[in-house]
């Protein structure tokens, strides 16, 4: 017997597990599909548990910088099984709740892999068995894994990914981390504050590409000045795995290439859509490198058939999965007759992205290098920690607001920012953008003070020459 749903959403990460609540707020009897944990990569592999590594290797450095703050602090070490341990408990936690999610949402999970059959039908293999599922729209969000490099596989050992170096068996003494990316530096950052001697290769001329120049400038200086080593415009030929070690060659940016040796490795060069297998190709769904394409409310080019998340193309973030996994359940619901939604593509010009290295990095919107780019003549502000009170009272001033507008018109085109909780303070431009603000509206909303927020005020003052602090 086929079980019959109005939606079936295949993956439980942040993009289908919330896809799934909005489809059951808007009356839809709605099915998920998981094959391994509640919460996808994201919460169990990903995004929250990463995070709560970095704040034990955060509260080390800061306790290794007691005297700074007029504290003592001897005989400061790190248990590393017990900051995994710690890690791991976040994420069971935040399992546990999307669990509780779904059985208060009244949606139906299905344990196993599910495969694309056609005619509105899934059929889903689990312990249970086989057994077709059927639904009048399917959505598709089976995201994406670490790409490996071909020359040497994660092993788990020696060669790691981002889930390997989430539960390592011992710190490595000397790490090679292979890209620049958010995970890569992270990891880097994570591991280099534990104690180990970190080495990062990037192929491009700078770290963090994606980022603005001068943030890419900025972090490769305050890593350098914590003990990584920061190789750019580099690119690692080869790897030799041992049982002790990995012997690496890597091509500088002059070409000479030299050898390393190192106890570890993180490859952080990307990832692969998991769209194998799943029946996109017997469907003719259209997928370019196993990426699925879709309308901006997350339509296939077969009807029915619906993609969010890390297999459709990027960014490839978990808040921008979420806010598609809600726009395309919105468009559902109205194709099934709700007139009361109103579904709208997202801009992803308003997407902000987030690294958690120390410095922290933050931006939305436009480098103003891209800006330029563009055909944009731009106004740009900058404006330093070491004028912000806040940030000097909390010993962290190093880091910078940056701001890029439109000289025309005082849109708010992109802002740039590097320091202490700079990935909370994105938000107040996130909003800003959201609304079409211009540097008037800026200029005119009253921040409070003490707070690092406003650099935010003072960076757009300073893009009309009328900084007060600086």
């Amino acid at each position: 017997m086929t079980d019959q749903y109005d939606v079936i959403v295949l993956g439980s990460g942040p993009g289908g597990y919330v896809a799934a609540i909005r489809c059951a707020q808007l009356g839809l009897k709605t099915a998920i599909v998981e094959r391994e944990n509640l919460g996808g990569i994201c919460l169990n592999w990903g995004c929250i548990p990463t995070k709560a590594l970095l704040r034990s290797a955060e509260v080390y450095h800061q306790m290794q910088h007691a005297k700074d703050y007029g504290l003592v602090a001897e005989k400061i070490s790190a248990d590393l099984g017990a900051v995994v341990a710690r890690s791991r408990g976040v994420a069971k936690q935040l399992n546990q709740g999307v669990t509780h999610l779904m059985k208060k949402n009244k949606i139906t999970v299905h344990m196993g892999t599910g495969t694309l059959k056609g005619g509105g039908k899934l059929e889903v293999q689990g312990d249970k068995g086989s057994e077709t599922l059927s639904a009048k729209h399917i959505i598709v969000a089976t995201g994406a894994r670490a790409r490996d490099l071909p020359f040497a596989p994660a092993d788990g050992e020696r060669v790691w990914t981002y889930r390997h170096a989430m539960t390592p068996k011992e710190l490595p003494s000397k790490l090679l981390v292979i890209g620049s990316g958010a995970i890569g530096i992270e990891f880097a950052s994570f591991y280099n504050d534990l104690g180990s001697e970190v080495t990062v290769v990037e192929m491009m001329d700078r770290i963090v590409p994606v980022e603005d120049a001068e943030v890419s400038a900025f972090l490769e200086k305050a890593l350098k000045k914590q003990g990584m080593t920061v190789m750019t415009g580099a690119g690692v030929e080869s790897l030799a795995v041992g049982k002790s070690g990995v012997k690496a060659k890597i091509k500088a940016k002059d070409g000479t290439v030299t050898e390393g040796d190192f106890s570890h490795v993180i490859v952080a060069v990307g990832i692969v859509p998991n769209t194998e297998n799943i029946g996109i190709e017997a469907l003719g769904i259209k997928a370019e490198r196993g990426i699925i394409q879709t309308d901006g409310l997350g339509r296939t080019n077969v009807a029915g058939v619906w993609a969010i998340g890390d297999v459709t193309p990027g960014p490839w973030l978990a808040h921008k999965a979420s806010h598609e996994g809600v726009i395309a359940a919105e468009a559902i619901a109205q194709a099934l007759g709700n007139k009361d939604v109103h579904p709208h593509a997202m801009d992803k010009r308003n997407i902000p992205g987030c690294t958690y290295c120390h410095p922290q990095i933050a931006s939305v919107g436009l480098t103003e290098a891209k800006a330029k780019e563009a055909g944009y003549a731009v106004k740009v502000g900058n404006f330093p920690f070491i004028g912000n009170g806040k940030a000097i009272a909390l010993g962290e001033p190093e880091g910078f607001v940056k701001t890029v507008f439109d000289a025309k018109t005082g849109e708010l085109l992109g802002a740039h920012m590097i320091g202490a909780e700079v990935t909370e303070l994105i938000q107040g431009y996130v909003v800003g953008k959201t609304l079409e603000t211009t540097e008037a509206e800026l200029m005119a909303t009253v921040f409070p003070h003490p707070t690092l927020s406003e650099m935010m005020h003072e960076s757009v003052l300073s893009a009309y020459g009328r900084a007060l602090h600086f």
